[in-house]
């Protein structure tokens, strides 16, 4: 008797025992997060995270433990026409006092008028621990209040950094809340939708649900080994969401349609193991690979990533294999009820497992004519993924934040008045023994120099030249008048870098530098991410090849699912480019183009979609691969493995373009390009690749998919094997 695969002898155990596989789940989940949260997270620091030569300028300033207290500027202007200097003057004397009488200032700075005389700047220095400065603004808040009320002819305004970041955290706080609560009954209407069914709608949700409770307490264990970042959560969350459902999709899709066939319970579960099981496991271990190659980045924020992706797979892998056959033992004939009476009339399990009319109808040109429709699909995409080319790399920076807040209107009146308060560049210097003298002298002259010329702004006042308290770490900011992403900005930082510094701080011996600040990190981690990328995707590549091959016995399948991957994820990158590199789509989805593309986004789209596009590559190669090893021809078995498999396939892509489009839908640029660049790859993926390329290409290909060198091909079991020679299975690939 022939040893049954693992995934079948699981879930039979746990059909059979189902009190104790749920018992145990529950105590795995509770101990994952119980223990995670006791363990605590070890965050990365600022020397984890060091890129370039922006990340040195970083560890140095670090290194000088500076004393950099909390500051806000009120800014004095005129409502419209010239400033009256009197009337500012008194107003600027008025938040002096005002501000001063408040515990929670340390100091306020003499006002500073504007070189052109149309601003009075008032700098407030707040007491206390910078990093809680933002619990502590109101009363600063209502002081510049009551001076504004009392001076109702100017405009009066409080802007800095504690004011924009609480801001910030309000408008992104209120973004996630929302993005929070839509998600989850998005997600299960849809499934509702999928099954027809409350309770099986149900299942996959808290099945997400706990993987993710469960890989966020690992997670925090991982962290101990690599840092943690502050959106590691965060897509431990989304992944979890979307793999978890769709695995528990795929196996619970798979019982239910063998159960319409007339099999026992148990039967049903083993088949759906043997199958759908094997699916998620070889899908989960490409999902695996596709993240791990996030580790070549060399970047603790992608190794944060990829563990936190990586933890969530295995544990909804997991979870599918193991707690799934048992609560679908448990449930039985419960698991169809309540049902939705429309939607199980549209929806109910058919015994063949078809996908209808419409799907025979969607894929009929790729079965009857295969060349012409894999021209046409292949050149659309292509043309899609054609502004790639044109993309452009950026962090976004102050300008990209969205100006719903009286904070950053009021900034961006600050930056046109005083340009030394927007843009700047750090440099950072480490002062040999007994040089300080030359060193301060080489950072003024610098400053001096740069101040004269017009890639950077003059200077408002004497030259900030600080010391850190041990006299081991020197520090000034150069301001530059021009956006952060400009060409005149980084021109400005080329300049810095390889003449003013060299030219003073340079001819200091001993003397290390580093060049920082926003448009350094800018143009470091753009260089960074190009650098690493190919070596990330070869990674992949390599890897999913090889995994593909082994699991269908297949190097065509191998090769085609990853061409057919790469064409995925070149056609969203393309969409991206032309949504956010241009104008035109600002107003339909509330943002300003930044001319460029978030420098993080390439990499982790890839490795994302690569991996995510593999769970429907698997589960419908896998069922076509079924077809075949039943003795059915290539052609039918296309027709026959797609769609069966379209209804739960478009269903799982529809719960992820629904998440991901959430995304789309918050403030900052960074999210709506990810939202927007998951949800459309998502969607070109479950449909114009998997409905029309795959069976086109499957189709012209024929028996050829099924081709591999002799040591790879399987030998299939002894019943099967005396079958084939009595002639039973007729057009067997092999």
């Amino acid at each position: 008797m022939e040893k049954r695969p693992l995934t079948v002898r699981v879930a039979r155990w746990s059909a059979e025992h189902p009190w104790r596989a749920i018992a145990l789940w529950v105590v795995f989940v509770a101990v994952c997060f119980v223990g995670g949260n006791m363990a605590g997270t070890v965050e990365a620091t600022s020397t984890d995270q060091a890129i370039g030569e922006s990340g040195r300028a970083d560890v140095i300033v670090k290194d000088g433990d500076f004393d950099a207290p909390a500051a806000e500027s009120v800014l004095i202007t005129a409502p419209s026409g010239a400033l009256d200097p009197a009337e500012a003057r008194a107003a600027a004397d008025d938040v002096t006092a005002t501000m001063k009488a408040l515990p929670e200032v340390a100091e306020v700075s003499p006002p500073l008028p504007s070189h052109d005389n149309s601003a009075l700047l008032v700098r407030v220095t707040m007491s206390g621990d910078p990093e809680t400065a933002r619990e502590r603004l109101a009363p600063l808040r209502k002081a510049t209040e009551e001076v504004q009320r009392r001076h109702p002819g100017l405009r009066v305004e409080e802007t800095g950094g504690p004011s924009i970041g609480q801001a910030m955290d309000d408008t992104l706080g209120k973004d996630f809340k929302r993005a929070e609560f839509l998600s989850l009954p998005v997600t299960f209407a849809i499934l509702i939708v999928a099954f027809g069914a409350l309770i099986a709608a149900g299942v996959p949700v808290l099945l997400a649900l706990s993987s993710v409770a469960a890989a966020l307490g690992l997670s925090t264990l991982a962290s101990h080994l690599v840092p943690s970042t502050d959106t590691t959560a965060s897509v431990i969350l989304l992944i979890g969401m979307a793999v978890g459902v769709d695995y528990s999709l795929f196996y619970l899709r798979r019982e239910r349609e063998e159960r319409a066939k007339g099999r026992k319970h148990l039967d049903a579960v083993e088949i759906a193991a043997e199958t759908s099981g094997h699916a998620v496991v070889v899908s989960g271990i490409a999902v695996t690979i596709s993240m791990a190659g996030l580790f070549l980045a060399g970047d603790v924020v992608f190794s944060s990533l990829a563990v936190g992706s990586i933890l969530v797979v295995l544990v909804a892998v997991l979870g599918s294999l193991t707690v799934l056959p048992a609560l679908l033992s448990k449930l039985g004939r419960w698991i169809d009820r309540p049902r939705v009476p429309v939607l199980w009339r549209l929806t109910r399990p058919r015994a063949e497992g078809t996908g209808g009319r419409f799907w025979s109808f969607i894929l009929r040109p790729a079965i009857r004519k295969p060349f012409l429709t894999l021209t046409v699909s292949v050149l659309a995409l292509l043309a899609l993924a054609a502004p790639a080319i044109s993309m452009r790399l950026a962090f976004p920076g102050m300008e990209d934040l969205p100006r719903t807040t009286p904070t950053m209107r009021a900034y961006d009146r600050l930056v046109r008045a005083f340009p030394s308060n927007g843009t700047t560049h750090t440099v950072a210097v480490r002062v040999p023994d007994g040089q300080r003298p030359a060193v301060e002298r080489a950072l003024d002259t610098l400053a001096r120099k740069a101040a004269a010329d017009p890639l950077f702004a003059p200077l408002d006042e004497a030259p900030d030249v600080r010391f850190s308290a041990d006299g081991k770490v020197a520090t000034l900011e150069v301001a530059t008048p021009f956006t952060g992403r400009s060409d005149q900005a980084k021109e400005s930082l080329t300049r810095l870098r390889t003449q003013l510094v060299p030219q003073t701080l340079g001819q200091v011996p001993g003397a290390e530098t580093a060049v920082g600040g926003f448009v350094g990190a800018d143009v470091d981690y753009a260089g960074h991410v190009k650098h690493n990328l190919p070596y990330v995707m070869g990674f992949v590549l390599v890897l999913t090849f090889l995994v593909m091959a082994f699991t269908f016995r297949s190097v065509v399948v191998a090769l085609t699912s990853i061409a057919l991957n790469m064409l995925s994820a070149a056609a969203s990158y393309g969409l991206v480019v032309l949504i956010f590199q241009n104008t035109w789509a600002e107003g339909i989805l509330g943002f300003t183009s930044m001319d460029a593309v978030v420098s993080w986004l390439p990499l982790f789209l890839f490795v994302v979609l690569f991996g995510l596009s593999m769970d429907y590559h698997v589960f419908v190669v896998s069922r076509i691969r079924e077809a075949v090893d039943r003795g059915m021809p290539t052609r039918a078995a296309v027709a026959h493995g797609i769609t069966g498999s379209a209804g739960v396939v478009t269903s799982a892509a529809i719960v992820m373009v629904a998440v991901f489009s959430i995304f789309a839908t918050l403030s900052t640029i960074d999210m709506k390009q990810l939202g927007v660049g998951l949800a459309a790859a998502i969607l070109l993926d479950a449909t114009v690749i998997r409905a029309v390329v795959l069976p086109s290409l499957m189709t012209l290909l024929g028996n050829a998919n099924w081709w591999a060198p002799r040591f790879m091909r399987r030998r299939p079991p002894a019943a099967h094997r005396a079958r084939i020679v009595e002639g039973e299975l007729v057009g067997s690939p092999h």
